[in-house]
């Protein structure tokens, strides 16, 4: 094994470390055109990677001939800021990039370009070894050269498919296969990545990845849920699909398709074949939601007669092609229902934690009532405590950052693009705007070890009110809302204004709109800060056990 194949190697297994907990818990949700309140598209992508720090990398220009470093590691908290990991490769540099916020998953470009991730699953068959296989290119590395070089969807999604193409696919989450949403002012494509195992050879001529992608109707919403989510192909439909040329002879050459059979082929249910329950739950939720007749949809509500916490359905469940890649949607669906959805914990489902048995205590009156502890995100000690199912929320706790992309195609691009983010835990945390223009993001949100508390960090901010919540979840957490909510809902009131006036200062010069979108966006983030370690000092007083 050379250097290179063994640094690699080490560093795959302390990133699978890391992330192995979250490798399935990262929910998209995409909203088009035509299917939004406002008119806006929006991507989202919840319990993004280890690395949470939001920054700024700026657009450069380059001479022609040059070449950009592959990275490995960028997903790594423990890197310095701007390390974005081991060099294991190269590709033809642009010759101008666009400025674009990178985090461990790069989100949204200068354009209001957008992209989520969610990590899927495949075939064991197509797993790579990282001591022998060739393959050099990790989806959040493509999704960084992506939102470097390209304004549109349609653009960067052919372009990440050329990627894994011609430099091999490597998994850096748990092994598996990957599913991008990629979004722009106008249109929603969905691009799902495969391995092709570890012999693959980039002399071969032969592709490194499978890959097909699908265009969403602009009148349709999705969700990806850590699971395969394209069905049928049509390969002579140029305008709504591409694909890797081997994405059906692959499986046919391997025996998990027959051509000559009555079947059609679906991508989803040859390569990632057996569904699992972390998957169905969020698809049901999310379908049943925006489109409650669509489907017949299974009996997941309380309401329906379940008994509390028990009635559960457990590891592999419903064919998962009873739901649909998307959805003309009954409803239109605003900002505000993308972060309602992304800070869901099941409630009044089957699948609520705070609904088991083992939380009700005696009232004093002859009856129960929910014990003040009960808390959507039970511990693993907990839940061996009170034998408690552990059970998918969308919302997680400790789970680093998310995002929502809205891009709305009636203002120039600096105004246009608004990337709201959270910090640790959506049920928790405050969404703050992020839009295109800005040029710097506040120290506090680019400041975080998870080695060391530091007061200065608005992660460390919200993780310590988070953590607090434990000691009576039922009543702490409507402390917290009661600070979190009247925040955000000033940052809602204040939207039309914030861009009246960036509209005006563009009018006039555009470098001035920026410089005051990016004291919007700090001030906001500042005051997160504030906020929370202001609200975590409060709460300790409040509900200190010595009272």
């Amino acid at each position: 094994m050379n250097y290179h194949k063994f640094l690699k190697t080490i560093s795959l297994t302390i990133t699978l470390l890391l992330l192995h907990p979250a490798a399935h818990t990262c929910t998209i949700i995409a909203v088009g055109k035509n299917a939004s309140a406002d008119g806006s598209v929006m991507i989202s992508h919840t319990d993004c990677g280890a690395d949470c720090r939001i920054r700024v990398v700026p657009e450069e220009l380059y001479k022609k001939g040059m070449m950009a470093d592959v990275h490995w590691g960028i997903q790594d908290i423990h890197r310095p800021l701007n390390d974005f990991g081991d060099v294991i490769g190269q590709i033809p540099q642009a010759l101008r990039t666009y400025k674009y916020f990178h985090s461990a998953y790069p989100h949204m470009n200068e354009h209001q370009l957008a992209i989520a991730e969610s990590t899927t699953s495949q075939r064991e068959e197509l797993r790579v070894d990282m001591a022998t296989c060739k393959q050099i290119m990790t989806v959040e590395q493509a999704q960084a050269f992506a939102l470097q070089r390209y304004k549109t969807s349609r653009e960067a999604v052919e372009f990440i498919g050329n990627l894994m193409s011609t430099y091999g696919f490597l998994p850096s989450c748990d092994g598996e296969s990957e599913t991008l949403v990629i979004g722009d002012t106008k249109e929603i494509w969905v691009i799902e990545i495969f391995s092709v195992g570890s012999d693959w050879d980039p002399e071969s001529g032969k592709p490194g990845a499978i890959w097909v992608a699908q265009r969403i109707p602009d009148d349709h919403a999705l969700v990806v849920a850590n699971w395969s989510i394209i069905q049928e192909v049509d390969e002579k439909d140029k305008t709504n699909f591409m694909c890797s040329p081997n994405y059906k002879s692959f499986a046919v050459e391997k025996g998990w398709y027959d051509p000559k059979g009555t079947q059609p082929f679906s991508l989803q249910e040859v390569y990632a074949p057996t569904f699992r329950e972390w998957a169905s739950s969020r698809l049901w939720l999310f379908y049943s939601t925006y489109a409650p007749n669509f489907s017949d949809w299974p009996e997941r509500s309380l309401k329906d007669g379940h008994m509390m916490g028990y009635n559960q359905y457990i590891q592999y469940v419903e064919p998962i092609s009873m739901y649909p890649t998307s959805v003309k949607v009954e409803k239109k669906i605003s900002l505000q229902d993308v972060m309602a959805f992304q800070r869901s914990t099941f409630e009044g489902t089957i699948y609520d934690m705070t609904e088991d048995y083992d939380w009700y205590v005696p009232d004093g009156k002859g009856g129960i009532k929910k014990s003040p502890l009960a808390t959507p995100f039970p511990s693993k000690d907990l839940r061996e405590l009170l034998d408690i199912n552990n059970r998918r929320n969308v919302a997680r706790p400790q789970g680093f950052y998310g995002m929502i992309a809205q891009l709305r195609d009636w203002y120039p691009d600096p105004i246009g693009g608004i990337y709201w983010v959270f910090l640790d835990n959506a049920y928790t945390s405050p969404y703050v705007p992020i839009y295109a223009g800005t040029e710097e993001i506040a120290e506090c949100y680019k400041n975080y070890d998870p080695t060391k508390y530091n007061r200065e960090s608005a992660a460390w901010a919200i993780d310590f009110v988070d953590n607090l919540l434990y000691l009576k979840w039922q009543e702490m957490i409507k402390d917290v809302w009661a600070v979190r909510d009247p925040f955000e809902q000033r940052l809602f009131d204040e939207r039309d204004e914030v861009d009246n006036i960036a509209m005006g200062l563009y009018k006039k010069n555009e470098q001035e709109a920026k410089d005051y979108l990016t004291k919007y966006v700090q001030a906001n983030m500042n005051e997160v800060l504030e906020m929370y370690n202001r609200l975590h000092d409060e709460l300790i007083v409040k509900y200190s056990n010595s009272r």
